[in-house]
């Protein structure tokens, strides 16, 4: 999956379980995201060893698994995700997931993602 660019010059990629759309990735320290989960879809029980994360929903129900600890998520609140955690975001909800991801630390590319479970065969990428 090779990311491409929007009308507006925006990196997004579409996924199996929805898209994401870059918002600003100007600074070395941050990146912020859209990420929009299409209903009854999770993205992988992943970690990431030189970046956290905090997502932030906008819209739709979510379902967040920390080190295998499950919080639900509605729209206004936030959750924290500790740089090296295994995570995981569920759409439990009927209508799209919207949240918005500030990933913060010294490196952000995909190939920082250690994948441990994922519907779409992606496990060990």
């Amino acid at each position: 999956m090779t990311p491409r660019i929007d009308d507006r010059g925006r990196e997004f990629d579409e996924r199996p379980w929805g898209v994401y759309v870059v918002l600003d990735d100007a600074q070395p320290d941050h990146k912020v995201k859209r990420i929009n989960v299409e209903p009854g879809k999770r993205l992988s029980y992943q970690s990431h060893a030189q970046r956290s994360e905090h997502w932030f929903v906008v819209a739709g129900l979510g379902k967040v698994t920390i080190d295998g600890v499950e919080h639900m998520v509605d729209p206004g609140q936030s959750i924290d995700i500790p740089q090296g955690a295994a995570h995981r975001c569920e759409n439990v909800g009927d209508v799209p997931l919207v949240f918005i991801e500030v990933q913060h630390g010294s490196y952000f590319g995909e190939d920082d993602i250690v994948r441990f479970d994922d519907d779409f065969g992606r496990a060990g990428s």
